[in-house]
């Protein structure tokens, strides 16, 4: 359930649900998903579903990976701040596309796990921090992109500031009705533009740490 075969029937699933890249394909085709989660799912990796991680956290369906990590490389971004590292996968895959990748996660057990697989994987040009999210990375802003992996009702100013002029914001929003909207924002000078993009559901974005 973890061979090459498996990997190449999710591209094709990824490809007909409208993923067209072909180096975020590549990627999601080569990567192991199955790392990232605990030996009693890893069987499940391949699915294109969400998968728990343990502590109320997901790992994002691959379909969802693939679509915000096009939205992140479609300008070729240098410098990408994510917030929510969870397991380390998005973060892996952003990073075999993105020259730097600065990522905060807020759990403990997951920011330490995250780390050690991306070790094991021999990533080296990813930053980890164990922060609240919300408050971005100020001493290594401004950021081109900044990818929120969990769902807000309304952004932190804070992260807006951090965004390099022209720079992009992609991150699920909660409207007013409750439903969460894939939303890009577009910084240009002090104006920030809002594309709501297609409903998605994610877990919401939580304050603190978790030691």
């Amino acid at each position: 359930m973890t061979s090459q075969r498996t990997r190449d029937r999710l591209v094709a699933r990824l490809r007909a649900n409208g993923i067209e890249d072909p180096r975020v394909l590549a990627v999601m085709g080569r990567e192991p998903r199955h790392l990232f989660l605990d030996e009693a799912l890893s069987h499940r990796a391949y699915e294109d579903t969400s998968l728990p991680i343990g502590h109320g956290q997901t790992l994002s369906q691959p379909w969802i990976v693939a679509r915000m990590t096009e939205l992140v490389i479609n300008e070729a971004p240098e410098r990408v701040l994510e917030v929510g590292s969870g397991s380390g996968y998005q973060t892996l895959i952003l990073s075999r596309l993105v020259p730097e990748v600065w990522s905060i996660e807020r759990i403990t057990a997951l920011y330490r796990r995250a780390g050690e697989r991306l070790r094991r994987l021999k990533v080296f040009n990813v930053r980890l921090r164990l922060a609240d999210g919300g408050h971005g990375w100020p001493e290594a802003a401004p950021f081109d992109v900044i990818l929120l992996t969990a769902c807000a009702s309304e952004l932190p100013e804070v992260l807006l500031a951090q965004l390099a002029d022209g720079g992009r914001l992609i991150t699920p929003l909660e409207e007013a009705d409750g439903s969460q909207w894939l939303t890009q924002v577009c910084r240009h000078g002090d104006t920030f533009d809002y594309q709501r993009l297609e409903p998605v559901r994610f877990v919401p974005l939580l304050q603190g740490v978790i030691r």
